[in-house]
């Protein structure tokens, strides 16, 4: 199967996200950095489990050029998630600035967000800084509130895993302001109705809690210090 196969909906069934369009990559464009890539994975469990496997059988899924058709073809101003299993265009750690510049390009005039949790080296920083600038918003992915602190001084948009029992605000070691995401804290709120992960200027970090069958796991690699 061609590596560039992927997965897309137009109207999500996942509570979480709500009746939005969602994209799907393969496990492939997972970075092996990634400490839930074995155990905590919330894509290899629940919800996503089986759209992710019939993805990788070659069951489901479509060509990148028709996904791009697809994401120019969304209405202007929609709001959609890339990725909700995957990550980024390219192998591993390495994102594929060619095909994010396609995607950055294909969302004009829509509102798409997505997460990556590729290494933050200078060649990923500087395409992840090019495609919010271009409108399509990627959020750096850490592990712990002291790895957040460090990404959050790239001047990029930053979530992060937070302990079991964390507040719905909380500080980062260095005093940057947390706020737990409100489609977990909420029954009524999904991500169409919070939209905070898709905003690039908000000057704060968003934080996940630990949930699924591996949420122990989980928050051991949050707590780490």
């Amino acid at each position: 199967m061609h590596a560039d196969v992927i997965g897309f909906v137009r109207k999500s069934k996942n509570t979480k996200t709500g009746p939005i369009p969602v994209s799907v990559s393969r496990k492939l464009t997972c970075p092996s950095t990634c400490p839930l890539k074995k155990s905590g994975c919330y894509a290899k469990a629940g919800f996503l489990k089986f759209p992710w496997a019939r993805l990788e059988n070659g069951t489901w899924g479509i060509p990148w050029e028709e996904f791009l058709q697809q994401v120019r073809g969304l209405p202007p101003g929609t709001f959609w998630r890339h990725a909700q299993a995957g990550d980024l265009p390219g192998r591993g750690t390495r994102i594929d600035r060619k095909r994010l510049r396609e995607l950055t390009e294909a969302n004009r005039g829509k509102k798409g967000y997505t997460y990556t949790h590729k290494p933050p080296n200078r060649s990923n920083l500087s395409a992840v800084r090019e495609a919010c600038r271009g409108g399509f918003i990627v959020n750096l992915s850490a592990d712990n509130l002291p790895m957040a602190d460090k990404l959050f001084d790239s001047g990029l948009p930053v979530v992060t895993l937070v302990p079991s029992g964390t507040p719905a605000t909380t500080r980062t070691p260095r005093g940057r302001k947390v706020v737990v995401c409100p489609a977990q804290r909420r029954k009524d709120v999904t991500c169409d109705d919070c939209r905070l992960c898709a905003r690039s200027d908000r000057g704060f970090i968003v934080g996940f809690l630990p949930h699924g069958s591996q949420a122990t796991y989980v928050h051991r690699v949050a707590s780490k210090d």
